[in-house]
């Protein structure tokens, strides 16, 4: 299968439970691409880690108001 519309033919003709195993697994591989993302993102040279930085000095400052 190399189109979107091969696969979604495919996912038609399967049964409901196939059907359910195959959304949860996507929806399992999805969450585990975004927690990749996210440690990427926040790791020491990733683009969140100045945000942190700068959040961890408000907080060491006393410049913060608590949630």
């Amino acid at each position: 299968m190399s189109s979107v519309n091969e696969i979604r033919m495919a996912i038609e003709g399967l049964s409901a439970g196939d059907r359910q195993a195959l959304l949860g697994w996507l929806l399992d591989a999805d969450r585990q691409i975004w927690d990749r993302q996210i440690v990427e993102d926040f790791a020491p040279k990733g683009p969140g880690a100045r945000c942190l930085a700068d959040v961890d000095q408000q907080i060491r400052t006393g410049n913060f108001r608590p949630l």
